[in-house]
């Protein structure tokens, strides 16, 4: 409907015209820098344009985009997630991701019919801290190139098809703290160097691959908040993981070869998960082991001996945990024979 504005009153007439003119001009209030707007678009593009991010669209702003976050000062492009999706077709790694300058946080996980390589326009990713690529069937090496990335503070490739050695090269990332590479296809050795990562309570968990050898002794340095070593093929000694000063919440060293002397072994009371089971672990339970709240004790199929301590989880944590052993004896097993 037409606008009726009197010949006498062109001052009225001329803010309604104003305020219709307003309203016709395109918003500027984008927040999105074009630059990584053009870059997630390309991702998009790549990617076969799948439903998962159908938000993506070239008339709105992509700081409200699904699956990203924006700085809240800058509005840069800090983190992207793509997560539980099944892409249209097979579809690589975008290598588009490695335009997004300011990005800190990447995480791919769970999408179907996505392909490696793990691309190396990643190296332009100055500022990412984490990165997370888990159950997307990642397979080759893991990128020894990721030494280059300083700022990294979290590896996590969980569950993959990655094979080869771990590279060494791992810990010339000075600010490393969680190297996460379980549920892989891992051979060789672990690699002595990943001791110089002696930082606040290092994560690491390479649990369910082929690692072989012994444990290297220079870990016995290293301050971990979590170690998980299990379902390897480890050999030797492990006892140098423990100790008073020792600040480990979990260790998991079950399904290995290890054997050592468990007797003399000391624990931090922070302590409240470890499984030793399916190894050749020889001596006694410690008796500081009934100091602690364990959520979880495992020492079955092992070669220990002696009466079990009493005290802490230890006999309500059930005698499965102790089975098969050479001769351990007391609650929750039978009780020890006297002589």
């Amino acid at each position: 409907m037409p606008f009726l504005i009197a010949d006498t009153n062109m001052n009225t007439a001329v803010i309604v015209l104003l305020a219709v003119s307003v309203l016709l001009v395109p918003s500027s209030s984008e927040l999105c820098h074009p630059e990584d707007k053009s870059a997630l678009l390309r991702i998009k593009a790549s990617l076969n344009n799948p439903p998962l991010l159908s938000s993506w669209q070239l008339t709105t702003d992509c700081c409200n985009w699904s699956s990203i976050f924006c700085d809240l000062t800058t509005h840069r492009i800090v983190s992207l997630f793509l997560e539980q999706a099944d892409l249209p077709v097979l579809s690589p790694i975008p290598p588009a991701i490695g335009d997004l300058p300011y990005l800190e946080d990447l995480t791919l996980n769970a999408l179907t019919n996505l392909t490696r390589p793990v691309p190396t326009s990643l190296l332009r990713l100055k500022h990412l801290k984490y990165i997370t690529f888990t159950d997307i069937n990642l397979s080759g090496p893991v990128p020894a190139f990721l030494s280059h990335l300083r700022n990294l503070r979290y590896i996590n490739f969980f569950s993959n098809q990655l094979t080869g050695s771990i590279p060494s090269s791992l810990s010339r990332i000075p600010k490393l703290r969680y190297i996460g590479l379980d549920r892989n296809l891992l051979t060789g050795t672990i690699p002595p160097s990943l001791s110089s990562l002696k930082g606040n309570l290092l994560y690491l968990v390479l649990a369910d691959n082929d690692l072989s050898g012994e444990i290297p002794q220079s870990f016995g340095d290293v301050d971990f908040g979590y170690v998980d070593l299990s379902g390897n093929r480890l050999r030797g000694d492990a006892s140098f993981l423990f100790g008073k000063d020792k600040r480990a919440e979990k260790i998991d060293l079950s399904r290995n070869r290890l054997q050592f002397n468990l007797s003399g072994v000391q624990v931090y009371e922070a302590l409240t998960s470890l499984d030793l089971r399916y190894n050749k672990i020889y001596g006694e339970v410690p008796e500081g082991m009934a100091g602690l709240e364990l959520d979880t004790f495992n020492v079955s199929y092992n070669r220990l001996c002696g009466r079990i301590p009493v005290g802490g989880n230890l006999q309500s944590i059930g005698y499965s945990a102790y089975l098969h052993n050479r001769c351990l004896c007391g609650d929750p097993l039978p009780p020890c024979k006297t002589a």
